[in-house]
């Protein structure tokens, strides 16, 4: 007698895998937490075996899960693509997307590219700037897309990930022990800004600003040769510099979301690019050691 896996169950157990949090499934996937806990509850009585445990860092694979995943990641993969060879269609005009500084290199660039080699009739307008500034040009209608770094729980957009805000600096540099501490900002918009000072007001630090200036090249510049310390999001540090932590006296900074906004009545070309930029931010994200 046959049986049939609901595609929705292995979407959410894969990505409660690869997240380790309920939460974090939930709010990437628009459920609830009890939702998840259902659905993969569900998966396990299905399979019967028990596919997720509690540990002491999140949930963790047990054996039957490990066996499951690598299937479970190509039925959904096998899936995804037919339905995009069913449902392809030419895609031809333009879309305006905007775009943190930071986020460009590290996670759009390979998303980006995939996109345009499979609608090459479409024009892309890559706009560069911090998640406020984006804001208002996409409330201006200035943006056809829009991906917004914001805190947790602030947002209407759609949230694509979640990530630590960490302070970097220089390898086994010195800047963090300066008084005051010298911070480099990527510009005074920044949408860390206003939860990186709170922090250090918190924790009684002095600091001063060293760079704002809209060029995170000049930003990553600063922290490389030592002059100031800076925040980014974990995923996003490159690896020739280090997280800094308790450990080294910076105050802890909290986890900031990754959301995606996509205005009513977008073209057919807007709602494509943001297929591609779910997809690709919803994988798992390489982030940075401790």
């Amino acid at each position: 007698m046959s049986r049939n896996l609901d595609i929705s169950l292995l979407r959410t157990f894969v990505a409660a895998a690869d997240h380790g949090s309920m939460t974090v499934v939930a709010n990437i996937l628009h459920m609830t937490q009890s939702a998840v806990s259902q659905q993969i509850k569900r998966l396990e009585e299905m399979l019967g075996e028990v596919l997720l445990e509690r540990g002491k860092r999140g949930l963790v694979l047990t054996t039957a899960g490990e066996r499951l995943l690598a299937s479970a990641r190509r039925m959904l993969a096998l899936n995804d693509g037919i339905w995009a060879d069913m449902t392809d269609r030419r895609i031809e005009g333009s879309v305006r997307l905007g775009v943190p500084y930071d986020l460009v290199g590290t996670s759009l660039a390979p998303i980006l590219g995939a996109y345009s080699n499979r609608h090459p009739e479409v024009d892309i307008s890559l706009v560069c700037r911090s998640s406020p500034d984006l804001k208002l040009a996409l409330e201006a209608g200035d943006l056809d897309l829009c991906v917004m770094e914001e805190p947790l729980g602030t947002t209407t957009g759609e949230c694509l990930a979640i990530d630590r805000l960490v302070w970097v600096g220089a390898r086994s540099g010195n800047a963090h022990r300066k008084s005051p501490l010298p911070v480099s900002m990527v510009a005074d918009t920044c949408a860390f800004r206003p939860t990186v000072f709170s922090a250090l007001e918190e924790d009684g630090m002095r600091w001063r600003t060293v760079f704002e200036n809209g060029s995170i090249d000049a930003t990553t510049a600063t922290v490389r040769t030592d002059l100031a310390v800076t925040v980014w999001l974990a995923s996003t540090v490159p690896s020739d510099l280090d997280i800094l932590g308790a450990d080294d006296g910076m105050p802890e900074l909290p986890a900031f979301s990754i959301n995606m906004h996509l205005p009513k009545g977008a073209t057919a070309a807007a709602v494509e690019l943001a297929s591609y930029i779910r997809e690709g931010l919803m994988r798992p994200r390489q982030v940075a050691a401790e």
